[in-house]
């Protein structure tokens, strides 16, 4: 019997001992802090319009499609060097050959009636004021199809760091009044996370793409902006 007794004296012995160590784990006083996301935004005009224009030539066969559209590009890209366009702004962005096919005979098996052959590239016009002009010209020496019109900056460094100056004005703005509706006192910072900076995107935006004769297509750029959050922990007094 009382070899059963002491290992139980032994527990509680031990635990006695524990129970003071733990108690002073728990006492500690978890340090109090506030994280708050801000986010700032800067606009200006784009000093640069990025264009996508292609070719679409068709032939009984793949070859000949696939000349005819080599010699309508190059005559485009020419052009575009021509008016001023660097080589680095000219850019393949897209070339296919693909049968063309019949389906009214045989919805199964449709018959190839011939072949489309299609080129793109993404062009950088770094000159807006002659933009309209020179997707007219390119357009009349081969290009057959024209796509979406997006502006940006040439060097949007400046734009980027006003945003993230912006958004952490706006987050030290939002810690503050948290703060002091909660009637606590904002202590010093502790951490600073940078978060995404978005592209350029248009603000203001009126691409008007109607092929006049004897006219350069309209363009109007009109404002462009860059977006960027941060998060800041503060610690609380």
């Amino acid at each position: 019997m009382r070899h059963l007794l002491i290992p139980a004296a032994a527990a509680l012995i031990f635990a006695g001992c524990a129970a003071p160590e733990a108690t002073a784990a728990d006492a500690g006083e978890t340090a109090r802090t506030i994280t708050v996301n801000g986010e700032g935004g800067a606009t200006a005009a784009p000093d640069m319009a990025v264009i996508t224009i292609g070719v679409q030539s068709e032939a009984l066969n793949a070859a000949d499609a696939l000349r005819q559209n080599s010699a309508n590009m190059t005559a485009t890209i020419n052009k575009l060097k021509e008016l001023g366009v660097e080589a680095r702004d000219i850019q393949t962005s897209g070339l296919s050959v693909n049968p063309r096919y019949n389906y009214e005979k045989n919805r199964s098996q449709p018959e190839i009636i011939g072949f489309v052959a299609s080129n793109n590239v993404t062009v950088r016009l770094r000159d807006l004021e002659n933009a309209g002009a020179v997707i007219d010209q390119a357009v009349q020496s081969g290009a057959n199809s024209l796509g979406g019109v997006s502006f940006a900056f040439s060097d949007p460094k400046p734009l980027q760091e006003e945003a993230r100056r912006d958004a952490v004005a706006d987050a030290k703005a939002k810690a503050e009044l948290l703060t002091d509706a909660a009637g606590v006192r904002l202590g010093k910072l502790i951490t600073i996370q940078d978060g995404y900076v978005s592209s350029p995107q248009p603000k203001m935006y009126a691409a008007r793409m109607e092929m006049a004769q004897d006219s350069a297509v309209p363009m109007e750029a009109g404002e462009s902006e860059i977006r960027a959050t941060v998060t800041l922990v503060y610690a609380l007094q």
